[in-house]
């Protein structure tokens, strides 16, 4: 009789462990999905995604970068499941610079490139001959010149495709001098010397410094920029669903609203 009991007992335990066995392996852990991104407006936007994603089961990083290069080295090496910090011509230009094959898996948002002056307080009063700083990156230079000949400073040439324009590729009615092109995480800190008559600053880097670009830019960007800032990731992956389930959030109402908040016109939320 003691011995029916103490089976008994024993089955009893043996179900109960097996039951809590199989309803903790049942429980699927969230996947973690690292994310690269500058620190403004990118990775702050990515930090507001982070619960709408957790609640899709996906534990969202965010690895902050302050250049334009490490970011796509960590995706090519797969440190990165995707970044987010860059627009389409410079993501052509970095895969074919450096023979890489990644890919967009969707806009974001835009932010209207600025040409920002200390000396000058309306277009109208740029004097012939005065000197411009511009960045390295020499995916931005048709984007600077389209802002240039927006008012009419320069003229891309005839047949020249404006996204590849270089300096070469104008004809420079204002005569303007191309100072030695910088990095573009300096371009605000050189803006504050003031030594340039206009400066060519990207809008992340101009937030940092506490700039506003509806308010202080002396040229910005309209909304119909083909610079819209991307998701990148390895060819292939824009496919899984943890990458599609960012870039769903990332158009989400919730992150529209916050972006049109936050950032008040500097950065423009794309829905597509």
């Amino acid at each position: 009789m003691k011995k029916g009991i103490v089976l008994s007992v024993l089955l009893t335990l043996a179900l109960i462990l097996s039951a809590c066995g199989q309803s903790a392996g049942s429980k699927e852990k969230n996947q973690t999905l690292t994310v690269g991104a500058s620190a403004v407006p990118h990775a702050e936007i990515l930090k507001k995604a982070v619960p709408l994603l957790k609640k899709k089961g996906i534990d969202l990083k965010v690895k902050v970068f302050q250049d334009y290069v490490l970011p796509n080295k960590a995706l090519a090496s797969k440190q990165l499941d995707a970044n987010y910090f860059q627009h389409i011509p410079y993501l052509d230009l970095y895969n074919k610079q450096h023979h890489t094959d990644l890919v967009n898996a969707g806009k974001i948002h835009i932010e209207p490139f600025g040409i920002y002056s200390k000396k000058y307080k309306d277009v109208s009063e740029i004097k012939d001959g005065a000197t411009v700083q511009i960045s390295n990156n020499k995916a931005e230079q048709g984007r600077i010149l389209l802002l240039l000949q927006s008012k009419g400073l320069v003229k891309i040439k005839s047949g020249i495709d404006p996204v590849a324009a270089t300096l070469k590729d104008i004809d420079n009615i204002k005569h303007l001098k191309f100072l030695q092109p910088i990095d573009p995480a300096i371009l605000p800190k050189a803006y504050g010397n003031g030594a340039a008559d206009l400066y060519a600053i990207n809008t992340n880097f101009a937030l940092q410094a506490k700039l506003q670009p509806k308010k202080d830019a002396l040229i910005l960007e309209g909304a119909s920029s083909p610079y819209a800032n991307i998701i990148a990731v390895r060819k292939g992956d824009q496919n899984k669903k943890a990458i599609k389930e960012l870039v769903k959030v990332l158009h989400s109402k919730t992150i529209q609203n916050y972006i049109n908040t936050k950032y008040k016109g500097a950065v423009l939320p794309v829905s597509e």
